[in-house]
């Protein structure tokens, strides 16, 4: 019995480290994109400066590079999405959102920024302009409440 409950712990202790490791290899770290499509040269190289920046950390250098590729090309999804990544990553969450909603709008099939975990926690870009319901109250239930199911 001993050995048995030895065993289960032994092989459940085995079960977390395998499912954390798991979990962790499947989140990709985010980082800027490519600019794609015919963009202006000066755009591509502040996009190239805007990422070493966002992947040495240095998130405030890299929103400046990203907010002047934005300026050159203000119809490119990846740069709206690339200033969001660094505007999210300084805590600038609410013009983050913008920006990552006017990428997928700019970007409609692009996959990565659609699926994006950074775009995850703003909601589906195409229900913006439906109306978000408020938050349910709680319902109560009769059952057990000494109420009738009709109430008084």
């Amino acid at each position: 019995m001993k050995k048995t409950l030895q065993r289960a712990a032994i092989v459940s202790i085995a079960l977390v480290f395998v499912g954390t490791a798991a979990c962790s290899q499947k989140r990709k770290p985010l980082m800027p994109l490519v600019l794609e499509g015919e963009v202006k040269s000066q755009a591509t190289a502040l996009t190239e400066q805007g990422t070493q920046a966002y992947q040495a950390k240095q998130f405030e250098e890299a929103k400046r590079y990203f907010e002047q590729a934005v300026a050159a090309e203000p119809q490119s999804g990846q740069a709206h999405y690339n200033y969001a990544l660094a505007l999210n990553a300084l805590g600038d969450s609410e013009v983050a959102r913008q920006h990552f909603i006017e990428a997928a709008d700019l970007a409609p099939g692009d996959k990565v920024i659609w699926d994006s975990p950074a775009l995850a926690p703003y909601g589906n870009p195409e229900n913006k302009n439906k109306p978000k319901l408020g938050p349910q109250q709680p319902r109560r239930s009769s059952f057990g409440s000494g109420m009738p199911s009709g109430g008084y």
